[in-house]
């Protein structure tokens, strides 16, 4: 209803919807098919967009969609598998050979990848710090259709001038595409800084239990899709604001096939009910972390927003509700990684992220293995550094693993 804090509207959502039999929860359809007693009937559905085929539509699905779009502000969110799904298809979606996209260089390990196979395909792509809206604004080209950038980067923490640089996308013409996975929705909301289309891997934070895959691309209405030479004339028509998702649903959802499976989407729905108090506890945690770290004598470097000393310390306080649960440090090179890390009890060693269980990885020899050493230093990945998702444990209990892993590396 309107007026209600996000918490509540979020777990409310469903049965304030079309449930059956007077659920509280969306129930799991499984179902692939829709049957029809007249063919009349079947034919309106196909051009209406109802219940036709699983992997285009199914209710469990629409009913999460429909969370997503109430946390986000948004107009309309389609879903997919996996978060690399949907920034994959939605580019496949709205990009031609001939284009040009600028993107963060600070950008999540498979994101990069991906973005420099649509290079090698051509679609010309140019990374640059995103921090300063400068950089972004020299790469522009007539050709530039689309600015992509994460509101903070993985691993090292760069928060991106999303304020300015949606500005100036807007005043050009660009479609400006934010990923939120690292804030989540409770954290940020793009609508707010006039961003065009949202993306959130629903594994992470708003799914929260590390237990389903998911991403999702939302509709935020701030962009004239009029004016976007690459939609399709199959796909003008009706509201204009939605246009853009409409053809990421048709030609990115329907062709490749990346559907989101009822069952996920049902563990995401009920996940995303608790995402506000999980990340109050989980921005507490690494907070509490983050100080401690930046005070021992054995850690060389601590990346976070919420450290005074992080260069958009400020712009991290203005943007978002709290500086968010991921941060970097690096080890003094007098300590073995691999040795610490060993040393964690609590922690897990894990690639995963936005879990309620606090999870390390020894970054330059993980995720960023594959982009080799020079690359890795032009982004300031040293051989040194551990990303930490923080999770909901109590702090007390974190504080003294890491404790009890320094102590136990200056015994030996």
């Amino acid at each position: 209803m309107k007026g209600e804090g996000f918490t509540t509207s979020i777990v409310h959502s469903d049965r304030r919807g079309d449930v059956e039999h007077r659920a509280i929860h969306k129930p799991v359809h499984q179902n692939v098919a829709y049957g029809y007693g007249e063919t009349a009937a079947l034919c309106h559905a196909f051009q209406t967009g109802g219940y036709t085929y699983g992997r285009q539509i199914n209710p469990t699905v629409g009913a999460l969609e429909a969370k997503i779009t109430q946390m986000e502000g948004g107009l309309k969110t389609v879903c997919f598998s996996t978060g690399m799904a949907a920034i994959g298809t939605m580019m496949f979606a709205l990009l031609r050979a001939g284009d040009h996209v600028v993107s963060s260089a600070f950008l999540f390990g498979n994101t990069n990848s991906l973005l420099r196979s649509f290079d090698e395909r051509g679609v010309a792509i140019d990374f640059v710090d995103a921090t300063s809206v400068d950089n972004v604004a020299q790469c522009l080209t007539e050709r530039t259709r689309l600015v992509f950038v994460e509101t903070i980067a993985n691993p090292r923490t760069q928060v991106a001038d999303l304020e300015a640089i949606s500005a100036l996308c807007a005043d050009r013409g660009i479609v400006f595409v934010v990923d939120n996975t690292m804030t989540s929705p409770y954290l940020f909301r793009s609508v707010d800084i006039g961003a065009s289309l949202v993306v959130n891997s629903l594994t992470k934070y708003i799914g929260g239990h590390g237990n389903a895959l998911g991403g999702a691309v939302t509709e935020l209405g701030n962009f004239d899709w009029q004016t976007y030479d690459n939609i399709s004339p199959e796909y003008r028509s009706g509201n204009s604001s939605l246009w853009g998702l409409t053809q990421i649903k048709k030609k990115g959802l329907r062709d490749f096939g990346a559907a989101l499976g009822p069952e996920a989407a049902h563990h995401i729905a009920i996940g995303s009910e608790t995402l506000a108090l999980r990340m109050r506890q989980q921005c507490a945690n690494a907070a509490a972390l983050t100080d401690y770290l930046q005070a021992h004598p054995k850690v060389a470097r601590v990346h976070y927003p919420g450290l005074a000393e992080h260069p958009q310390h400020e712009r991290a306080g203005r943007l978002f509700r709290l500086p968010g649960a991921l941060f970097s440090f690096e080890l003094d090179d007098a300590l073995d990684v691999f040795a610490f890390l060993d040393a964690l009890d609590v922690v897990i060693k894990s690639s995963n992220l936005g879990d309620n269980r606090t999870l390390a990885i020894p970054v330059a020899h993980t995720i960023y293995f594959e982009m080799g050493a020079q690359r890795r230093a032009s982004m300031g990945i040293s051989e040194s550094l551990v990303r930490i998702s923080v999770g909901i444990e109590d702090t007390t209990d974190l504080i003294a693993d890491f404790e009890r892993a320094f102590s136990s590396l200056e015994a030996k």
